[in-house]
């Protein structure tokens, strides 16, 4: 759409090669210790051990607004048995939580599970620096999580003296990794028998990220690593700032919580893409694209989230918020509507591609399409948000197979996170 253009957010004018090449250089300088908008996160964490099996461990996920605490075992066919599964509401997400609080809540959380073992894998979904004990500092939240006073702390030193404070033994041993390093652990574990290169592990739903294996001798910015060694690597890629913003995007940014932070996140994830293609109809409705009848109902409109989009781009005439702004308007408007939605979509799936070229060209396999490079992906906008994944998979073949030569295969594990977290706890 010409106005699209106007707004610099048209989907066709996003060179791939330019951009994957941009989010190529801040991936090598993450692994060099300077400055990057993508953290390359080392997670000390192998993916080539074996898993024990018939040994229980608990299992924690910190994700966008859930937060889910389970036992994990796996049996001699490696097949994960969940028990004891429980969905509760991440700290933070409903309003302002302190240290000690947000620790407390956790702890609380998990006590019905504690004397399942001494190990724990906690999935932690923001931004985090590992060290080698595998336990995790938070760097910073994303996802309008609000707990300032978390951030600069070590996770599982302070939920061991959380689990002290309520009478426990609180010397668990607990190994912290990000939701997508689960995804891939899952990955490799569930698919061990196919000839797969490598992994990724890819989400896109309340947020976006993504890890891959690379070799130590790749991470110039630790000196202290086994150069014949390999491990998993966190990109942080919801942080990715070099992606080319349009005027909406720079709106979307500058009214968040967090202004300038997780640019590339704010583009494509659940969490914000509802809001980012409202408020580019809206601007669409001041600059004369609808009539007035619905431009004056997009003025008043508020609260659209990804699943409205969704909604509407499924059933355009159906009982959603976006098809009742329409019911005063005509078919052109929803056509226009729909139109505009969908370009957006198609962005986000363009944008998605980039990182996961990235991930793949980094991690130099794929190579031979008899040994694809695996990509784990989860979460609901991948999956749901309608033709994203299909447009995902169009410019992986466009540009990755077609131009650069590499293999892919898109692959879903269910309950991965809590799978990944259980190897983690299991084998580090």
């Amino acid at each position: 759409m010409a106005l699209l253009k106007k707004y610099e957010m048209d989907h066709e004018d996003l060179d791939m090669e330019e951009t994957c090449g941009l989010f190529l250089e801040e991936m090598q300088k993450g692994l060099a210790g300077k400055a990057s908008s993508l953290k390359m996160i080392p997670t000390y964490i192998e993916t080539g051990k074996d898993i024990p099996t018939d040994e229980p461990v608990i299992v924690m996920d910190a994700g966008g607004t859930n937060f889910r605490v389970a036992a994990v075992r796996f049996d001699q066919a490696r097949k994960p048995a969940i028990e004891n599964f429980q969905v509760y509401s991440m700290p933070g997400s409903k309003g302002r939580v302190t240290r000690k609080e947000f620790f407390e809540i956790m702890a609380g959380y998990i006590e019905p599970v504690l004397d399942t073992g001494p190990n724990v894998g906690f999935c932690f979904s923001y931004p985090v620096e590992i060290f080698p004990n595998k336990d995790g500092k938070v760097l910073y939240f994303s996802k309008e999580i609000q707990a300032p006073q978390v951030e600069g702390n070590m996770i599982g030193e302070n939920l061991n003296l959380a689990i002290r404070d309520l009478g426990r033994d609180g010397d668990k041993h607990i190994v912290i990794l990000n939701d997508t390093v689960a995804t891939l652990l899952a990955g490799r574990a569930y698919f061990h028998d196919r000839p797969f290169s490598s992994f990724v592990g890819f989400i896109l739903g309340t947020g976006t990220n993504c890890s891959y294996i690379d070799g130590n001798r790749n991470i110039t910015k630790n000196s202290d690593l086994d150069p014949a060694g390999s491990q998993i690597i966190n990109i942080e890629s919801g942080g990715f700032a070099c992606a080319p913003q349009g005027k909406v995007d720079i709106q979307l940014d500058e009214a968040s919580r967090c202004p300038g932070i997780y640019t590339f996140e704010k583009m494509i994830s659940g969490a914000y893409l509802g809001e980012l293609c409202l408020r580019t109809a809206q601007q669409a409705a001041e600059d004369g694209l609808f009539s007035a009848a619905v431009a004056a109902e997009l003025a008043k409109t508020g609260d659209t989230g990804t699943k409205d989009i969704n909604d509407f781009l499924h059933h355009p005439k159906g009982s959603n918020p976006l098809a009742a702004v329409l019911k005063n308007g005509t078919d052109e408007d929803r056509t226009k509507l729909y139109y505009l939605l969908d370009k957006l979509t198609e962005r986000a799936a363009k944008l998605t591609a980039v990182n996961l070229s990235s991930a793949v060209l980094k991690s130099g396999e794929g190579k031979n399409p008899c040994f694809p490079v695996c990509i784990v992906a989860e979460g609901t906008t991948f999956y749901h948000l309608k033709s994203l994944k299909a447009r995902v998979e169009y410019y992986l073949k466009q540009y990755l197979e077609n131009e650069k030569g590499r293999y892919v295969e898109i692959v879903q594990v269910e309950d991965a996170t809590l799978i990944g977290a259980a190897i983690a706890g299991l084998t580090n």
